[in-house]
């Protein structure tokens, strides 16, 4: 009899798997449906402010799921609040815009949706910057916590945010009440699918980790005339050669050579033939840094630079160049400790030391750092999860292909990795900041 019993007992260990995760099985479980909703998002992209029909999608599958959702809030974000029990509050957010992209992947669901931008052009629109994923994962993350409440106590806000691409949409959720309508985070949680790094692998990084992003627009004004008697004119395309050139000394020479900025002068526009001087030049450009003093020094430069330029030139003081920061730039985003700490070392234990990386601060821009901007007292971290197909980033680490960037048309990332790997990694995040 105790033999039997003793056999009994070992069938069942044996049949019992070793490796059993509710996070990974839940996770695994649900991947087919995830990977539905992926290839509808893919397929059903939208504009940054125009994200309705995805934000309704969103909403749907957080009231399904037992969430009291809240949509518009800040245009079309959708706020998701699951609360159970006293314990900390958890923000994990997901953005939801396309961008203006014609896609060319080749993907047998690949978006053919056409779009009118709020700048009046007609463009192709693509999900070319992995929003689709990330919108994947986060159906994924408020299911596995919703099936999950006796595992932890606390509450869970899961926000949709739109207009991510513009660097607007974090600002407009939080100035329509985000921290005051709704439960105020102590922990805010964001991922970003990568196109530098292998399908499957978590990228973290401590402190700063991507950058303030400025757009600025300089018009020169000049004195036109006829391109044969220059003399009788202010140039001002000469001028903003001379401003072009100036402008590098900021970064090479003023800006200390520790501190990342990059100052790049993306467009001019101006003149309109051959044996023309015109009137006016207008030049377009992108400005980054980490901290808000090098991101003032930048932008104190610039203004000082044009205006020294137009000084030299003898231009007169009521034709001084107009320097104008627009407002869709972003803040740097910031990584806090002890938060990123303890989640590297709870997803190296998960994962496995090979599928967690420490990787560097990117010149790249996300608004989610708004979010811990808003107050610092929150803990506050955004990771990157690789999308590169192992095959090609096999060959591309042999030299045989290069690969596409975000933004680019091709852009096609292992979406299953990424939904997969982000899905369990924010619900054992949330776990365990929630943990009874």
């Amino acid at each position: 009899m105790l033999r039997t019993l003793l056999l009994a007992a070992t069938a069942m260990t044996l049949a019992a798997p070793a490796s059993a995760d509710p996070v990974r099985d839940a996770t695994q479980r649900a991947l087919p449906q995830l990977m539905e909703f992926y290839r509808d998002f893919h397929t059903n992209p939208e504009l940054s402010l125009h994200e309705v029909k995805t934000a309704a999608k969103l909403a749907e599958e957080a009231r399904k799921a037992g969430f009291e959702v809240t949509e518009k809030v800040g245009g079309t974000g959708v706020v998701a609040v699951l609360r159970n029990g006293a314990g900390p509050v958890v923000l994990i957010r997901a953005d939801m815009d396309g961008l203006p992209v014609v896609e060319d992947t080749g993907l047998p669901f690949a978006s053919k949706v056409r779009a009118t931008t709020d700048e009046g052009q007609e463009t192709g629109v693509m999900h070319a910057c992995g929003h689709d994923t990330h919108m994947a994962s986060w159906i994924g993350t408020l299911r596995n916590l919703a099936a999950m409440k006796d595992k932890w106590k606390g509450t869970v806000v899961m926000i949709g945010q739109p207009a991510e691409e513009r660097g607007m949409g974090a600002r407009m959720m939080l100035e329509d009440g985000l921290f005051t309508r709704f439960p105020k985070p102590q922990y805010a949680l964001a991922f970003h699918d990568a196109a530098s790094l292998p399908a499957g692998t978590i990228g973290i990084r401590s402190g700063y980790a991507l950058a303030n992003v400025d757009s600025v627009d300089i018009k020169v004004p000049g004195v036109g005339g006829h391109g044969a008697y220059p003399q009788t004119t202010r140039d001002p395309i000469v001028l903003a050669a001379r401003i072009v050139g100036a402008l590098q000394t900021l970064v090479s020479r003023e800006v200390d050579p520790q501190s990342p900025a990059v100052v790049t002068v993306g467009a001019i526009h101006g003149g309109s033939t051959h044996n023309i001087i015109g009137k006016e030049v207008t030049m377009l450009l992108t400005v980054r840094s980490y901290t808000p003093e090098v991101r003032k020094q930048l932008l104190d430069g610039i203004a000082r630079i044009a205006r020294g330029e137009a000084i030299a030139a003898g231009m007169p003081e009521d034709r001084m160049p107009v320097v104008t920061v627009r407002n869709e730039g972003t803040p740097s985003t910031f990584n806090t400790e002890p938060l990123t700490g303890q989640l590297q070392a709870l997803w190296t234990t998960r994962f496995g030391k090979d599928r967690v990386v420490d990787t560097p601060a990117v010149m790249g821009g996300e608004d989610f750092g708004r979010f811990y901007l808003a107050d610092k007292s929150i803990q506050s971290m955004i990771f990157w999860v690789g999308g590169v197909p192992k095959a090609r980033w096999d060959a591309a680490q042999a030299g045989k292909e290069s690969l596409p960037s975000l933004h680019s048309a091709y852009w096609a990332p292992d979406a299953e990795a990424v939904v997969g790997t982000a899905t369990e990694a924010m619900t054992a995040a949330a776990l365990h900041i929630l943990k009874r």
